[in-house]
């Protein structure tokens, strides 16, 4: 089974609006030439509606950080998933480590926010992954699981438009990056644990991105892995040509 790699940035809670149309026209101007990976780029709220006007009709697709379960209401400083779609999202994450530890969202609001992602109609981008202590207890697979078992397969029925993100929190950020093999080790008991939740024909066809301080030296490394399908690039997203650099090397 064929997988087209997925590398998307998530741009966090960086730039201002100019920063923002900046680093889109940046990424699109360079990715012009890139074929063969999907490319998206998930920004901030507030500069959905500027970059979407950039990346309309190009080959990056629009993405968000976040989104809220409810199509409208009384949710005030919550953003809608049709709120999106609205604005021309194609994907939107659920389950970033920061939303998890940080934020502090609880499994059930991460599971009805991946259920209001999907059935809208977006690509889910569900992130998974172990702190640092979890690691090093060896409780990595348990805490993926746990994770994984936060999504509905009686729902999600294509997996064209579920992509997971193993992201160890102890590598986001830090400069520590899971080497290949450790990488490629959670991404096959990801992709073994998707057949039993589904089966293997859906398993095959999900992609599976590393998330975890890829950069453009390691990147070639980690997407040649077997169940490695694409990258979730935090800081090295900011700069297009660090970015385009791991596009690349996805080719």
């Amino acid at each position: 089974m064929t997988r087209v790699k997925f590398v998307a940035g998530n741009w966090k809670m960086n730039t201002n609006k100019a920063q923002a149309v900046e680093l889109a026209k940046a990424v699109v101007a360079g990715a012009k030439a890139i074929s063969g990976v999907q490319i998206g780029c998930a920004v901030p709220f507030v500069y959905v509606d500027a970059v979407g006007q950039v990346l309309n009709d190009t080959n990056v697709m629009l993405g968000a950080q976040d989104a809220y379960f409810e199509k409208n209401g009384a949710f005030t400083g919550e953003i809608s998933v049709e709120m999106l779609k609205d604005l021309g999202a194609k994907f939107c994450l659920t389950g970033h480590s920061e939303r998890r530890h940080v934020i502090k969202e609880t499994p059930e609001l991460v599971g009805k926010k991946a259920d209001a992602i999907y059935s809208a109609g977006l690509t889910l981008v569900h992130c998974v992954g172990e702190k640092l202590e979890e690691r090093d207890a060896n409780k990595t697979l348990a805490v993926v699981e746990a994770q994984m078992k936060e999504l509905q397969p009686a729902k999600l029925t294509d997996p064209s438009r579920l992509v997971i993100a193993y992201e160890p929190v102890w590598a986001i950020g830090t400069g520590r990056t899971a080497t290949d093999a450790q990488a490629q080790e959670v991404h096959a008991f990801i992709r073994d644990l998707m057949g039993k939740m589904w089966n293997a024909d859906f398993a095959s066809k999900v992609r599976i991105q590393y998330g975890g301080s890829m950069k453009p030296d390691n990147a070639k490394g980690l997407m040649s892995q077997k169940d490695i399908d694409g990258g979730l690039i935090g800081g090295a997203a900011l700069k297009a040509d660090s970015f385009l650099k791991i596009v690349e090397a996805g080719k």
